[in-house]
């Protein structure tokens, strides 16, 4: 599968309905962004069971502000709903790759357990 455009209207649901998405959070007049696209689009390609998602900050900005982008390209990986990856910065197509397999290992049934403690914690706290 190549890439998706992410937007308002579709950006929570793909990550609702995905076991994996990889976001890039590119603009066109960014030459970083320009120069990673070859690579991410690659990916997607080979990793056809993940989705690799473009979120255009331009045109998307509500979005980028509601992660805070600051910088671009600007990487984000979640999986089972949950962000496990967030870095600035266009990575190699051997880094990109190495991402890809240090998510695919994580063991989502201990970071659920972590996250729900988490949540339990501040819910106590607020109390």
């Amino acid at each position: 599968m190549a890439s998706v455009e992410l937007n308002s209207e579709n950006f929570e649901q793909t990550i609702l309905d995905s076991d994996i998405v990889i976001v890039d959070f590119w603009a066109a007049w960014c030459g970083p962004c320009r120069a990673f696209a070859p690579t991410f689009e690659k990916a997607s390609e080979a990793h056809t069971d993940i989705v690799f998602g473009k979120v255009d900050t331009e045109a998307q900005q509500g979005i980028a502000g509601a992660f805070q982008i600051r910088s671009i390209p600007t990487l984000m990986v979640f999986r089972e709903k949950v962000l496990l990856y967030q870095e600035p910065g266009a990575l190699p197509p051997k880094a990109l790759e190495q991402l890809i397999e240090q998510i695919r290992g994580i063991d989502m049934a201990d970071v659920h357990k972590k996250v729900a403690e988490q949540q339990a914690a501040a819910a106590e706290a607020e109390a």
